[in-house]
């Protein structure tokens, strides 16, 4: 292509379809490249959008989007091989635009995004894999796309949390082990009113359910469940650098998930439609990525944005607002006639200004305590017997519930303490 354009985004997942989005509201030229034959058709993501970043660039967009179910239920389990503890919230009042949170599947999702990214005047390309980037005098110019070249003022990185492109531009360094979980899931169809049935949701309702303990095979990782509009996602991960202390695969440690005794009930008579993997970031602050350089920005995964606090995983709300703040700042360079280096560094002052950066802050310790094997291996097990002591009847002289509770580890205390106040 002969056309040079103000912006070239590369992936069309939520951050890139945003960023995208407001720059060409705001009139900049912009083209997106993604690998797959639609936006969403790669992503094999699917889980949890808090919907208050994205309420502000498509006002009520619930009513349009193609959403699964509104978060109205919140479970937490801790997991022997038997048993589980479980902790729930039921949230089923009315709706609140800026703060409920959404299941959806991500390649029906991001689908929608990228139609609204073309109606908003983005050039969409599909089935292009992007090879490389165009320097000149250690500028990022453009891309390369197979015999294609397209040059651009600036390229938006948003091709996900393995960002080869951020590497050879210099952005970001290779992944170590620890700063990405393997996830492996499935998505299990049962039908609309077999799932409200059996986790007693009305209509358009939905479940968030995250596990900790045997569910990752007492290494560093959980589960998680949501419900769908007809079917549920479930699966496990695991932190890559624990998966080497595994006597089981992941794959293994799914299928074991499925049949543990709180989850085997629930899935009976499902049919599997989808199987899949992904490496999660779970770095915090500390494994953000260089988020601008001479032409180039990095957003969402691609730039490490993802909170991981061990009851609760954003990433999809981080890749909103990247994405916006990124193309802010664009609009800012475009105005000014500079996409230097010195010029785009007010996409990470917007960042700091912003709840992304803040967040992450105030949760940077979480990594660190996560890496706790004895989170996953004995606090679920103590947990257990102190909950099998509060309930079990047994004929033998009863206790009061102060001695019960104070039977429970003194580490765990500890440990509980400690999270609280990192998480």
């Amino acid at each position: 292509m002969g056309e040079k354009f103000d912006a070239v985004v590369v992936g069309g997942g939520i951050a890139g379809c945003v960023a995208a989005t407001v720059m060409a509201r705001a009139g900049l030229e912009v083209i997106l490249v993604e690998r797959g034959n639609f936006s969403g058709s790669k992503n094999v993501t699917g889980g949890r959008l808090y919907s208050h970043s994205l309420e502000k660039i498509f006002p009520g967009f619930a009513k349009e989007a193609p959403i699964e179910r509104r978060v109205t239920r919140e479970r937490l389990s801790f997991t022997t091989p038997e048993n589980a503890v479980t902790l729930e919230y039921s949230c089923s009042g009315p709706g609140n635009a800026e703060k409920d949170s959404y299941v959806v599947c991500r390649s029906r999702f991001d689908r929608w995004l990228a139609e609204k990214a073309e109606e908003a005047g983005v050039m969409m390309i599909c089935g292009i894999r992007v090879d490389d980037l165009i320097m000149k005098d250690s500028k990022v110019c453009g891309i390369i796309a197979g015999e294609d070249e397209i040059e651009a003022d600036v390229v938006v990185l948003a091709d996900g949390v393995n960002s080869l492109l951020g590497q050879k531009c210099g952005l970001k360094s290779e992944l170590t082990p620890k700063q990405v979980a393997l996830g492996t899931k499935e998505v299990i169809e049962l039908g609309e009113k077999v799932i409200e049935e059996r986790f007693g949701l009305a209509k358009d309702e939905g479940l968030s359910w995250i596990f900790s303990g045997s569910v990752s095979g007492g290494a560093a990782g959980g589960g998680f469940l949501y419900t769908n509009s007809d079917s549920i996602s479930l699966g496990v991960t695991v932190n890559l650098n624990d998966i080497d202390s595994l006597d089981k695969t992941i794959p293994q440690l799914l299928e074991e998930f499925k049949h543990h005794p709180v989850i085997e009930p629930i899935i009976r008579g499902g049919k599997l439609v989808e199987y899949s993997g992904h490496l999660i970031p779970e770095g915090g602050i500390n494994a953000v990525s260089t988020l601008y350089g001479d032409g180039v920005l990095a957003v969402g995964d691609a730039a490490g944005l993802v909170i991981n606090l061990g009851y609760q995983v954003r990433g999809m709300d981080l890749a909103v607002a990247s994405g916006e703040l990124a193309a802010k700042a664009i609009i800012e360079a475009k105005n000014n006639g500079d996409f230097s280096k010195s010029s785009l560094k007010r996409y990470e002052e917007l960042l700091k200004e912003s709840f992304v950066m803040k967040d992450l802050e105030s949760y940077k310790g979480a990594p660190e305590f996560l890496e706790n094997s004895r989170l996953y291996q004995e606090a679920p097990q103590q947990l257990d017997h102190m909950m099998a002591d509060l309930f079990t009847v047994d004929g033998q002289n009863a206790r009061h519930l102060a001695e019960k509770l104070m039977d429970t580890g003194g580490w765990l205390r500890t440990e509980l303490i400690k999270g609280a106040e990192l998480l």
